[in-house]
């Protein structure tokens, strides 16, 4: 089975061509789902970003309250490395895991996972290939204010991210979403057909 990454900027359509995937019949996995899951209580690195962050970050039912986490990690690059230290090894390990299991079913030939920082976090080196999804820097500018961001804090979050340019250099495919929703399908249709339809031997 192929393994497939799907990245790009924020605002960039990520979630759109993920869906078309899904509709095409590809399963896509969700990084940041995993993310989530690995800092539940009693989960693996629920002990380890406590110890680290303190008991500020907690809800009040003792659980990882990421909206505080955000807060602290997001202007400091030290805490954020430290907080990336402990959650990507458990995500590629989760990753995989999820990978084998459709494997395993012999119903794909091809899955991806949906993931904004999959060169950042090394996960393109365990994937066949990376799908990049773009758009003009003023079109994601525009989607954040529309989902009620200022554009002082659009720009804040474009800039912190890996530049587009970076990620597409280093795309094995590229999908440009600047463009209208049937343009965007249609791209996502092409690439689909360079991928195999159905499980090997069946």
């Amino acid at each position: 089975m192929l393994r497939y990454g799907l990245t790009g900027g924020i605002a960039s359509g990520k979630s759109t061509v993920a869906a078309i995937l899904r509709e095409l019949g590809f399963p896509v996995l969700e990084a940041d789902r995993m993310a989530h899951q690995v800092i539940e209580p009693r989960q693996p690195a629920y002990n380890e970003v406590r110890s680290i962050f303190g008991d500020a970050i907690l809800d009040p039912d003792r659980r990882i309250d990421r909206s505080r986490l955000a807060a602290i990690v997001f202007d400091d690059r030290e805490k954020l490395n430290q907080l990336n230290a402990i959650i990507h090894p458990r995500v590629e390990q989760e990753m995989v895991r999820q990978f084998m299991e459709l494997e395993s079913s012999g119903k794909h030939a091809a899955a991806f996972i949906e993931a904004a920082l999959i060169f950042e976090a090394g996960l393109h080196k365990r994937l066949d290939g990376v799908l990049v999804v773009w758009c003009l820097p003023a079109e994601q500018i525009t989607r954040l204010i529309e989902r009620g961001v200022s554009e002082a804090e659009a720009r804040r979050r474009i800039a912190a991210q890996m530049p587009v340019a970076d990620k597409l250099a280093l795309a094995t495919e590229k999908i440009d979403c600047s463009g209208s929703l049937e343009e965007t399908r249609r791209q996502v249709e092409a690439f689909a057909t360079k991928l195999p339809q159905s499980s090997p031997g069946r």
